[in-house]
């Protein structure tokens, strides 16, 4: 055969092969077209609107406003160029930023590239009347915040991290996510569910219409809308109380474990964490040495002092190793060995009722100690095992279990601790401060103003929580609706109910929180402090007979329980309970008080200051 012969069964046989293929191209496979569909068929998340949060009433606490992310896409810019100024004016950032960010865009010029966020709808409708090529929007909401109040309660929505998208499913780098408080507790409910479009752009990236007529997309779905158990006006009232000091507010409703108000002091305006300049404010909140992001309410650990009382008290009536009309003597304070656990001047002997309404440190330190060295547990060691259990029982020392963000356990010292610190060689003396609320004690003011709910109700307590109710769900978590009992029987708390209300009412340290007609129960707490100034402490409820309002107030370094802490709590409990304020003068004298220790934080704020100058340089 001929070599033409050849060429030419060569060349028939390689158009016959490509016929073949082109046939199996066009006709009988649709690679191809879904390849070609791709290149101007765009997918795009389409985000929901977060739910809202209002407060017990109705109002608003947190609201979404629409706003828009502005992608580019470097590829489908117009060689030509467009108005750079023009497009930098409407998205309201420099010419330079605008030119820094097409610059790494550049580097990826098939995908979208953040250029800037929070673009308002105003602006967005100025984008679009420029045709600028390249240029499109995603729908976002930027949280806004009606009260201007509750920001370490509420938590912010933040870009996700790294982590995040790694752990859960549902983000991508570029998602939000809810950061501390309510926002984080309840993310799951507020973030809504994602939709997604399918739209048909053209070789230069201008939009032509939605691809097969928009049936296969998916609409967002909307987050759910959360009504809390917080009084907004409670709120605002009582963080206006506590400017200028450190500390925090709980109030709970008794009877159902709602908290009416929380306060972590100093806080912020959360308005500070929306926006372009959110990473600049964090970061000034950061180098803020008085810590206004750390949400003390939950997370501190405070010494309960003289409120502690309460719980040693009804242990000592349970355990049967004190009556109510038992009598201590007090000479200025309780005498062990060459140490003195001093007190303040008061009539002596006292009965229980009367201890607890002049706070006679003497009597309860009489009382601690008989319990843990109570012949029936063979060794103090037991005896402060067995004390563990029953303050554990009133929620000290481990998560009471809130829906709040990031709570804390406090600390109960154990056998364990002390073995351990004294090289197994103690004894009732060494815990004697434990007495008073003292020594290694440590709680939080959640859990304090869980102990007035707790003697409130006489013996049992509903788990504080922040949420009452989540639209489309019949009920909340089910556990905030079961009574959670203390180990003390509910007789015990008499004497020591009506010790708190002869305090307020009779003769004792809490008479400035007498509110007529409500029969106002309290206890003051001055917790010593070796770093300054003692804390005031105060823990109250109203009224004595089904009450209606539990509340706890820390000041740092305020001084005694009745200086500061109890007016503070005693002007919210008006508020709430006579929808009025009836003593001004009260209110002007907590608005001036300043604490000794701002001086101090001042100080070391300058300090600070100067030291990140310094290194700076």
């Amino acid at each position: 055969m001929s070599r033409y012969k050849i060429l030419q069964i060569l060349v028939g046989a390689i158009g016959v092969i490509i016929l073949i293929r082109l046939f199996s191209m066009q006709i009988l496979s649709d690679e191809y077209d879904v390849k070609a569909t791709k290149n101007i068929v765009r997918t795009e998340v389409e985000y929901p609107m977060r739910g809202e949060v209002l407060d017990r009433n109705g109002e608003y606490l947190v609201k979404s406003r629409v706003c828009y992310d502005v992608m580019v896409i470097y590829r489908e810019i117009p060689k030509t160029g467009f108005d750079t100024m023009r497009l930098a004016t409407i998205l309201e950032i420099t010419p330079e930023a605008l030119k820094k960010k097409l610059k790494a865009a550049a580097l990826s010029p098939r995908a979208p590239t953040l250029v800037t966020n929070y673009l308002s709808q105003d602006n967005k409708l100025l984008l679009d009347e420029g045709d600028f090529k390249g240029f499109h929007t995603r729908f976002r909401t930027a949280r806004e915040y009606p009260r201007k109040i509750g920001g370490n309660l509420l938590g912010y929505v933040s870009e996700v991290r790294d982590e995040d998208v790694r752990k859960w499913e549902y983000y991508e780098v570029g998602d939000y996510i809810g950061v501390g408080g309510v926002e984080s507790a309840y993310e799951a409910m507020l973030r809504g569910e994602k939709g997604v479009s399918y739209r048909i752009y053209d070789s230069y990236g201008a939009l032509k219409g939605e691809y097969n007529d928009g049936m296969d997309n998916i609409l967002p779905v909307k987050g759910s809308q959360l009504t809390s158990t917080i009084d907004a006006r409670l709120q605002e009232f009582a963080e206006e109380l506590m400017v200028g000091k450190i500390g925090a507010v709980v109030a709970i409703e008794p009877s159902t474990g709602e908290i009416l108000i929380m306060v972590s002091s100093p806080t912020y305006d959360p308005d500070l964490m929306v926006g372009r300049q959110r990473n600049n404010n964090y970061a000034a909140m950061l180098h803020n040495q008085r810590q206004p992001q750390f949400n003390r309410a939950v997370k501190a650990k405070y010494p309960p002092g003289s409120t502690f009382k309460l719980v040693q008290g009804l242990i000592g009536l349970q355990e049967g190793v004190l009556k109510a009309s038992d009598r201590y003597p007090c000479s200025m304070g309780f005498s062990y060995g060459s140490r003195k656990m001093a007190c303040h001047a008061h009539s002596s002997p006292l009965n229980l009722r009367d201890a607890v309404a002049h706070s006679c440190n003497a009597y309860f330190c009489y009382v601690f100690r008989d319990m843990i060295t109570n012949s029936k547990y063979g060794s103090v060691k037991e005896g402060v095992r067995v004390w563990n259990d029953y303050v554990y029982s009133f929620g000290f020392g481990r998560k009471l279990g809130t829906d709040q963000y990031g709570e804390g356990t406090g600390y109960v010292p154990t056998p364990e601790y002390y073995d351990k610190g004294y090289n197994n060689s103690w004894n009732w003396g060494t815990v004697i401060s434990c007495a008073i609320g003292q020594g290694e004690m440590g709680c939080t003011p959640l859990q304090m103003a869980n102990l007035a709910a707790i003697v409130a109700n006489r013996g049992y307590y509903y788990i504080p929580h922040i949420i009452k109710k989540i639209e489309g769900r019949d009920s909340i978590d089910s556990r905030f609706y079961e009574r959670q009992y203390t180990l003390v029987d509910s007789i015990h708390f008499v004497p020591i109910v009506e010790g708190m209300w002869r305090g307020v009412n009779v003769a004792g340290t809490s008479g400035k929180a007498r509110l007529e007609g409500w029969d106002v129960c309290g206890k003051t707490g001055t917790a010593q402090n070796p770093n300054g100034a003692d804390h005031s402490t105060f823990l109250s409820f109203a009224p004595k007979d089904n009450p209606k309002i539990a509340i706890s107030v820390y000041v740092e370094h305020g001084g005694f329980g009745a200086s500061i802490a109890l007016p503070i709590a005693s002007l919210i409990e008006e508020l709430y309970l006579t929808d009025t304020i009836t003593r001004p003068k009260m209110v002007e004298d907590v608005l001036n008080f300043r604490p000794n220790y701002t001086r101090n934080y001042d100080a070391k704020q300058q300090r600070y200051d100067q030291k990140r100058q310094q290194s700076k340089k």
